[in-house]
């Protein structure tokens, strides 16, 4: 027992009390002491050590790193990546609202090309400069406004029933039960694939050499590309798939079908508030962003059920809490790690002078588990029910294509976890792609 107490005379006495120590609430004495125990100090907090934020062990598991960097200092001036680490949620929102802060970086991607493969780049970065996500207002208000009704959540639900077909027939073919096999080539990289080229018009056909080339484009946005061969690959890709959907552009003109791009020119507003070119760069963000990020919360959510077997079982017990899981997958364990802004201008941050064209890491999935902002963070809880977490960004640049990542995840989860009762992780170390921006298993080996 921790709680003892002693009967101690008034008068000052040199000579040290024998008398037995009593619990006052089991009665029982502990053995006599020649002098009183010392009251319990705390000891002093480690000292905070930066470090590399793509170093393997910070890469694989960022969560313990990134908890003990907010809590030494929510907007910390990083040395090492050149750049502000801003990771308390309410930081992070600042800057999300704050006009000082950019979107607009293709410049530093740019600047990071190879020598030898800059001949190649010109039309590349002229055609990720048409990307909304590298505009900020007005012109990302302009660009965005073109697909908003085609993305919004009831326009998105007419291809539940596709989905959900979809979603049965892939793990019909890929996924027989008590088999070993891999979530991520399963089931978890090809169907938002298959589902998003549905969407956008592109023919079975054309599907290999249409994800090779937004693949590539992948390589060269999130920093993969490294070596100038690598990086005239990516640039290359970025332009055959710009060529191939301008192509689709005007055969869906001269014949509209039921897709995304057919559902958008019949809106009459391309070749007006925004032209045919804008368009079709817009088009290739849509291509790059439909598979990726949709792929990583589908393979992070089945883990993290996984691996909180009673979270699983809650779900399984009630299917209504498969939408709540998806969202606390984003929260606890979400696709993107953080998204990169510059300062248009110097401002204030919490009592930090940022410099105009300073970089700045808005690292969600830090201000995600940030406990000023949410109970017990680093807790997997599906029953939370908050979807206040900023896994598909915030504000102005909250990500588009949320209603459809929420849709594909939400089927292969409803179907994973109510239809293969015997699904359980196989054992051994999950690797993770180096990414400063994505959280994405290479692979996830299960028995279905």
């Amino acid at each position: 027992m921790t709680v003892l107490t002693t009967n101690t005379n008034t008068t000052a006495d040199t000579t040290a009390d024998t008398s037995p120590l009593v619990c006052p609430v089991t009665g029982r004495t502990a053995p006599p002491a020649a002098r009183p125990a010392a009251p319990p100090t705390t000891p002093p907090a480690a000292p905070f050590t930066e470090r590399y934020l793509l170093d393997p062990s910070v890469n694989a598991d960022p969560y313990g790193y990134l908890n003990s960097l907010r809590d030494h200092d929510p907007v910390y001036w990083s040395a090492m990546h050149r750049a502000w680490l801003v990771t308390g949620h309410a930081q992070l929102m600042h800057c999300l609202r704050a006009p000082a802060v950019s979107a607009e970086r293709v410049r530093p991607l740019m600047d990071a090309v190879p020598e030898g493969a800059r001949e190649d780049a010109e039309r590349a970065f002229g055609i990720l400069s048409r990307w909304m996500v590298f505009n900020d207002a007005p012109q990302h208000r302009r660009l965005r406004q073109v697909f908003q009704e085609q993305f919004a959540a009831r326009s998105i639900g007419r291809y539940r029933a596709f989905v959900e077909r979809a979603t049965r027939a892939m793990l019909t073919r890929r996924a027989v039960p008590g088999r070993i096999g891999d979530l991520v080539a399963d089931i978890a990289r090809p169907l938002p694939a298959l589902v998003f080229a549905r969407w956008l018009g592109v023919p079975q056909a054309h599907g290999p050499s249409f994800w090779y080339w937004n693949a590539r484009v992948g390589d060269l946005v999130l920093g993969a590309a490294q070596e100038e061969r690598e990086y005239r690959t990516s640039l290359q890709s970025l332009v055959n798939l710009d060529d191939y959907l301008a192509d689709l552009v005007k055969q869906r003109r001269a014949d509209p079908q039921d897709d995304l791009i057919s559902a958008v020119l019949a809106g009459g507003q391309i070749g007006k508030s925004v032209s045919e070119e804008e368009f079709v760069g817009m088009l290739t963000q849509m291509a790059f962003a439909g598979g990726e990020t949709t792929s990583n919360l589908i393979v992070n959510a089945v883990l993290a059920l996984l691996e909180h077997p009673e979270q699983l079982a809650a779900v399984r017990e009630d299917p209504a809490l498969v939408s709540m899981a998806v969202e606390e997958a984003m929260r606890f364990d979400g696709p993107s790690k953080m998204s990169i802004r510059t300062a248009a201008r110097d401002f204030d941050l919490d009592g930090r002078s940022v410099r105009a064209e300073d970089r700045l890491f808005l690292v969600t999935a830090a201000a995600n588990r940030d406990p000023a902002r949410f109970p017990d963070p680093d807790v997997f809880d599906v029953r939370r029910g908050s979807a206040s977490h900023l896994g598909f960004g915030f504000g102005a640049h909250f990500c588009i294509g949320a209603a459809f990542a929420r849709l594909v995840a939400g089927a292969v989860v409803d179907v994973l976890v109510r239809e293969y009762p015997g699904l359980e992780l196989l054992d051994g170390q999950h690797t993770w792609q180096p990414s400063l921006l994505n959280r994405a298993l290479t692979a996830l080996p299960v028995r279905y």
